[in-house]
């Protein structure tokens, strides 16, 4: 008798090839390396998230110490990936989805809990207004980051404050707190006009010093005097937590003007300028171009 179509070896291998391409693609394995940064990067959002759960519990000197593990931990992330080569696409979309949680939800979100509430309405506005600010910031960082034609000062300036240090001086009426300031309604307006200054630095354009440009070699003498200070420096902030905080958000806040000096000196202007379209030759661009889609 003749063998049907349907059966038979030939058969088998048609229904087994088809039962593998119902299956989909086979997904390729993935190096450890590249799944670390982001690892990392999702525990700064964890840490973020805490921050808040222990503001809503009342727990705020623990609050605001998971928002500064989750500062560090967005600090180490993108060095990490460049340092196993496992930058990624999905990897720098994660971590601005983390910055946003990090230095622009938590921080607003924390101080409102702490003090501006007690200044009712204006104080929920000004940690709204921070925590757009915030989101603002780095959406217009990410446009930069995408330019291919960078600008000179790119690599001494920021546009604005960073949003990792505007997330820890924001913070800085907490930390009065916790040393003992009130937190009576004339103080919770005063930290709500801060708060909303401080969401103001980050969407200026005022140009900020990021101590990239220093060098990375230390002369030999000064080798292990730097190593103390680096060691008292750590021990300093373990044992007065908040007195550092306090110190380092006043230092940074009155560096911004010699930065702006600094930027005033060597281009001639104040703040950094608008694109100026067709005005400029594209082969030859201003040293102090900002190039922005807004």
């Amino acid at each position: 008798m003749g063998q049907n179509e349907t059966d038979g070896p030939l058969a088998t291998r048609k229904t087994s090839g088809s039962d593998l391409s119902g299956r989909g693609p086979r997904l390729r394995e993935i190096p450890l390396r590249l799944i670390l940064p982001n690892l990392v990067t999702v525990l700064a959002i964890c840490a973020g998230l805490s921050g808040i759960r222990q503001a809503i519990e009342g727990k705020f000197p623990e609050a605001v110490m998971m928002l500064l593990i989750a500062a560090f931990l967005d600090g180490i992330d993108g060095r990490l990936a460049r340092l196993l080569k496992a930058s990624s696409k999905f990897g720098e979309q994660m971590d601005s989805l983390a910055d946003i949680v990090n230095f622009g939800i938590a921080p607003a979100l924390v101080s409102y809990i702490y003090l501006l509430d007690n200044a009712g309405t204006p104080g929920w506005i000004a940690a709204l207004l921070y925590a757009i600010a915030a989101a603002l910031r780095l959406a217009r960082f990410n446009v930069m980051a995408d330019r291919k034609r960078k600008a000179s000062w790119q690599g001494e300036y920021f546009v604005g404050v960073p949003a990792p240090a505007g997330a820890i001086i924001v913070l800085l009426p907490v930390y009065l707190g916790f040393l003992g300031m009130e937190p009576s309604r004339g103080i919770a307006l005063a930290a709500s006009l801060y708060t909303v200054l401080i969401g103001f630095l980050l969407i200026s354009r005022l140009p900020v010093w990021s101590g990239k440009s220093l060098g990375l070699n230390v002369r030999r003498e000064f080798a292990l005097p730097m190593m103390l200070l680096a060691v008292l420096s750590v021990a300093l902030l373990v044992a007065y937590t908040w007195h550092m905080m306090i110190a380092g958000s006043a230092l940074y806040l009155a560096a911004l003007p010699l930065g702006a000096r600094a930027w005033h000196s060597k281009y001639g202007t104040l703040v950094m300028e608008e694109d100026g379209d067709d005005e400029d030759d594209p082969d030859h661009p201003r040293k102090n171009r900002l190039d922005l889609d807004i």
